[in-house]
């Protein structure tokens, strides 16, 4: 496989679609006090957590129904306007960004549990819902939901990117554990995907082509998810390392044994350090596992000293416990404060974040050689990884009025991306491709495929409505 071309930093050249002043006044009109062209409202939703940067919307719809979001569709649709999806705003790759101009649509007030079945083990949601809020309301019947991207994500954006997190090594992805959904459609129509039959070999899996669209196919409003089990008994460590290849090659041997680890993230000791500062910890700073065990007392105890025994093996050491919800809480806090650590080590700067995901084969390589990059680059940066299934991410910090500093950054995401698809990765295991890496899915993918999917997005949206400029270009 050829290298991939190094993309540039800017946006897409795409003009800009008009938004008349008669679509402006029909919003108002349907919506009243729901929709806003207050500059701070649509700035606030013409950005989200990454360093692209785009014109704000038009106008924001804060729709509270289906109903709400059907009729925004239809009259963006009257007009050949772009609509975005919004909801927690917490997305890296700029899906968000109105980069043909349109609305924006906001789902936080469709934020309710329509449905718990317990005995099914499955949740219908609407999508403005965080993963927090979700496991709070349902906390009384013994379920959760596991999926933990580290941000406090909406249900539907976690879907829409087909986001993980630290726990997907024991319960898998957004792809696995979304059963059903509702979608409007580029027409404003509602249809439904799935049932909460835990399989289906009925027709093409639309549920499926959903999750993981970004919002170019459809927007969802109501989601089936699965759900598990409390864990009868959770435990926590940390285990430091004298490099990060052998906290990796730990890992591996974890998981090529079988234990069934419910977490294992990896910190470096860069890392490790803005952590300490960050969240006020006493951690070695050297390359550190995160771990996390589920399951009865008995399972949770065989699996912890299983992994303790493998971790020596590979120079683990300062082995600690925290098997309080007080102590875990604080270990996964400090872990998913990594990205605002690092920000806080060069106050002022600008992040450049990136992911991908390698066979857990090639992880030590993907790993060793990106850390080694950034080192030789003199780009401060941090990483972190959901190890247990091949995922790492690095965030690059520049300042972000150097252009210098700004294309450096991006020469090493566009050597860790290249490295990704040279080992039989991918370009991104949990960001999804947005803007920032639409460069990237053509190698990744093949023409012929990125073609397949041009097709589906001209048939389901053929006036290029919904969501466009991402993932592709039309």
């Amino acid at each position: 496989m050829n290298a991939p071309a190094a993309p540039s930093h800017l946006l897409p050249t795409l003009a800009l679609r008009p938004v008349p002043q008669g679509l402006l006044d029909a919003l108002a009109q349907r919506f009243g006090p729901q929709c806003s062209t207050a500059l701070a409202v649509r700035e606030q939703h013409g950005r989200d957590e990454g360093s692209l940067q785009a014109p704000p919307p038009s106008a924001v719809v804060f729709a509270e129904s289906t109903q709400d979001v059907q009729d925004a569709v239809r009259l963006a649709a009257q007009y050949d306007v772009p609509v975005i999806p919004y909801a927690a705003g917490s997305s890296l790759e700029g899906h968000l960004l109105a980069v043909q101009g349109g609305i924006s649509i906001d789902v936080n007030r469709m934020n309710r549990v329509l449905s718990v079945d317990a005995e099914d083990l499955t949740v219908t949601v609407q999508p403005g819902i965080t993963r927090k809020q979700l496991n709070d309301a349902i906390k009384d019947t013994g379920l959760f939901f596991p999926i933990d991207p580290g941000a406090d994500a909406s249900i539907g954006g976690m879907a829409a990117t087909r986001a993980s997190g630290t726990n997907a090594v024991r319960y898998g992805t957004m792809r696995e554990n979304v059963l059903a959904l509702e979608v409007v459609t580029a027409r404003g129509d509602a249809i439904r995907t799935g049932t909460r039959a835990k399989k289906s070999s009925a027709g093409y899996d639309l549920t499926r082509l959903m999750v993981g669209s970004e919002g170019t196919l459809g927007i969802m409003t109501e989601l089936t998810i699965r759900l598990y089990p409390l864990p009868e008994a959770i435990s926590a460590a940390v285990c430091s390392f004298p490099s990060v290849g052998d906290a990796v090659r730990c890992t591996i041997q974890i998981i090529q044994l079988g234990v069934p680890i419910a977490r294992v993230e990896l910190i470096d000791a860069n890392t490790v350090r803005a952590v300490n500062a960050h969240s006020k910890l006493n951690l070695r700073e050297e390359a550190m596992l995160l771990m996390e065990f589920h399951g009865s007392p008995a399972s949770v105890k065989e699996q912890a000293e299983t992994v303790q025994e493998l971790a020596a093996e590979h120079g683990g050491n300062a082995f600690e416990w925290a098997s309080t919800p007080e102590e875990r809480s604080r270990l996964w806090s400090a872990r998913h404060m990594a990205y605002f650590a690092g920000l806080q080590t060069r106050p002022g700067c600008s992040a450049i974040t990136t992911d991908a995901c390698v066979p857990i084969s090639q992880l030590a390589t993907a790993v060793l050689e990106s850390v080694q990059e950034a080192e030789a680059s003199r780009i401060p940066y941090f990483m972190v990884g959901h190890v247990g299934d091949g995922n790492f991410h690095m965030g690059y910090l520049i300042d972000p009025g150097s252009s210098e500093e700004r294309a450096a950054a991006e020469q090493l995401n566009h050597q860790l991306v290249a490295r990704a698809l040279r080992l039989g990765g991918t370009c991104t295991g949990e960001h999804g491709v947005g803007i920032h890496k639409m460069g990237f899915l053509l190698d990744e993918a093949g023409q012929g495929t990125v073609d397949m999917m041009r097709a589906i997005k001209q048939a389901l949206d053929p006036k290029n409505i919904l969501n466009p400029g991402k993932i592709f270009a039309l």
